[in-house]
């Protein structure tokens, strides 16, 4: 028996790592309710292979709805030391193709191919964090929240959550009991109206200088990761920078909240740009793409397996190697000088300019 026993305890370590460069296919084994629209969903390797990731990062789903190879990018809300699985956290958005497709298609036992992990949102070393978030922008740092609790170490953090109302604070009763666990952990929530919750002891409110001078006294002094809406994302930036904190301690996640719900978009054609190849080595395709046109739009509407998220020169995701030929990129910050003289280039801001291969 102790025999058995050792042996199931040492098959998890021995599983192998899932790679992000070729595995692709992820197998959803549980669908939980967390409000009225929003759900998590857990996904295993078919091949019970291990995740290796960061807090923070994401996976891009690609379930092909219709077909068509559209691109959503979701947070990875689980803690990095559950290694055999994967959970991310999607909220219903009205018209968003993808985030309603989950909600009311993927149940447990079927298949979506995704890319990842991916993303550079990952907690720095600091003595003392804030972490905000906004609606459903909650998921990566409550991925760095669970990851703090499962290695049961000293922590300094203010973890400040807004939401429309009380019944939209997702992950409302397990963070309540994370404060009361973790030592120097502080939660603070702010729904923007109470609704019909007239129990509601807190304040309400948007997010405002006020209220992180009673909430968050310290704040020039934290190192601060935020993510959620734009405007949400905006409004906190200017009261961060403002109350004294460094620019190079303050994050913030470069997709609008946790789900992207971008459209790639086509140029209209011209008699005049001329065609080039464009040839991915390690999945075997070529394809064309004019040079009024960027490669990653291309890319993805021939179905070539290309990691992107912000489609704009910021995040870096679809940073790629350009094995030969030259591009016209017009990046965003998303990618180093040393970088480009490296040979790497980003596909969603680059325009070909000759005949081009490229490692993906």
């Amino acid at each position: 028996m102790a025999i058995e026993l050792l042996e199931r305890s040492a098959s998890p370590a021995a599983a192998a790592t899932w790679n992000a460069d070729t595995d692709d296919t992820l197998l959803c084994v549980d669908v939980h309710d967390e409000t009225h629209d929003v759900k998590s969903f857990t996904f295993v390797s078919p091949e019970r292979k291990r995740f290796a990731f960061s807090a923070g990062q994401y996976f891009m789903f690609e379930p092909g709805i219709d077909g068509e190879q559209d691109g959503r990018c979701y947070s990875i809300s689980s803690s990095p030391f559950r290694s055999n699985a994967i959970t991310i956290t999607v909220k219903r958005v009205e018209g968003g193709k993808v985030s309603n497709w989950l909600h009311d298609n993927l149940k447990p036992g079927a298949q979506v191919r995704a890319t990842g992990p991916l993303g550079r949102f990952v907690r720095p070393a600091a003595k003392k964090y804030l972490f905000v978030s906004g609606g459903s922008g909650i998921t990566p740092v409550m991925s760095m929240a669970r990851e703090m609790a499962d290695a049961a170490e000293p922590v300094d953090v203010v973890f400040l959550h807004a939401g429309r109302s009380p019944k939209d604070l997702v992950f409302r009763q397990e963070l309540a009991t994370l404060a009361e666990r973790l030592k120097g952990f502080r939660l603070h929530f702010l729904p923007e109206r109470i609704a019909n919750e007239r129990t509601w002891s807190g304040l309400s409110g948007r997010i405002s200088k006020e209220y992180l001078g009673l909430a968050v006294a310290d704040l020039a002094e934290r190192t601060v990761m935020c993510c959620g809406p734009a405007p949400f994302m905006r409004a906190m930036r200017t009261l961060a920078l403002d109350g004294g904190v460094s620019p190079a301690n303050y994050h913030e996640e470069s997709f609008d909240g946790a789900a992207l719900e971008d459209a790639v978009t086509s140029l209209p054609q011209t008699t005049e740009a001329k065609t080039f190849t464009v040839q991915f080595s390690k999945q075997g395709k070529t394809i064309e793409v004019r040079a009024d046109q960027t490669v990653l739009s291309c890319a993805k509407k021939a179905g070539v397996r290309l990691p992107s998220s912000c489609a704009n020169g910021i995040c870096g995701t679809c940073k790629s190697k350009l094995v030969s030929g030259a591009v016209d990129m017009k990046h965003g910050g998303g990618i180093r000088q040393r970088e480009i003289d490296s040979g790497l280039f980003l596909p969603c801001c680059s325009k070909p300019m000759s005949d081009l291969v490229i490692d993906r």
